[in-house]
């Protein structure tokens, strides 16, 4: 796709050989693209954007004063952006939602082709819109990994991947684990929702959180709802509600 405007850029890379590398390929891929600077920290970066515009910006994550996501709590961007990043699993869909594309390092070439096509795809349409500070939001959320089980005198511990699924019943909060054991944990299912992520488990109802791999028949059910059987089995039924369930069906098929 030929774009005749002249493209300006900014890279914001703190580590100088991956610097020389991107403006490299980008010159290569991309000769009639002008880059306007390069900028290494957090400061710098507001600093240049608040004097001057740009009309992408390629911006790694990890920077020499902190991460990259600190830069839009000080200024408000509107730039199309290509995450250059380490980050992987879960969070790519993230960037993939928020922002033109991320490359992951070390970055390929066809990589870069293709973002540079989903940037110029944007840049004549201008259709999309990026909340920048919601990324950072998801991005830097930390996850649950493991949970805290007492019994009697004796505390352990159990692995989130090895959870199948959370309930209330009679206010109260069972940890339901593959093995089939329940124990009471001390969370309400609000908190463990914001807890877990969005990876590997899902609030499919009021009173239940499903890891995917306890999930195992989705039928259709009574007025445009979905019901899960589970194993182990829950010990109730499981109805994902009408509004949950095109999130639903795109959290099982990997789309956020």
């Amino acid at each position: 796709m030929q774009i005749h405007q002249q493209i300006k850029y900014l890279i914001v890379e703190d580590e100088r050989l991956a610097y020389e590398e991107l403006k490299r390929m980008i010159t290569h891929l991309r000769p009639e693209y002008v880059l306007s600077e390069r900028t290494e920290t957090v400061g710098q970066t507001v600093d240049f954007l608040k004097n001057n515009t740009v009309d992408l910006i390629m911006l790694d994550i990890r920077l020499a004063d902190g991460d990259c996501f600190e830069i839009f709590n000080h200024i408000s961007i509107n730039t199309p952006i290509i995450f250059t990043t380490a980050y992987d699993e879960h969070a790519v869909q993230a960037f993939k939602l928020n922002s033109i594309d991320y490359l992951l390092k070390p970055i390929e070439e066809n990589d870069l082709t293709s973002a540079l096509i989903k940037y110029e795809q944007f840049y004549q349409s201008k259709q999309a819109s990026f909340d920048y500070k919601q990324l950072g939001e998801i991005i830097t959320q930390k996850v649950k990994s493991r949970f805290l089980i007492q019994k009697g005198d004796s505390y352990f511990y159990i692995e989130a991947k090895d959870i199948a699924f959370f309930y209330s019943e009679d206010k109260a909060v069972f940890l339901h684990s593959f093995e089939n054991k329940r124990y009471i944990i001390d969370y309400t299912l609000d908190e463990l929702d914001k807890l877990l992520g969005k990876s590997i488990f899902f609030r499919v109802s009021r009173n239940c959180i499903t890891n995917i791999k306890a999930i195992r028949n989705i039928s259709k059910f009574f007025n445009s709802r979905l019901k899960l059987s589970f194993q182990p089995e829950c010990p109730h039924e499981v109805l994902v509600s009408r509004v949950r369930v095109t999130d639903f069906l795109k959290w099982v098929d990997d789309v956020e």
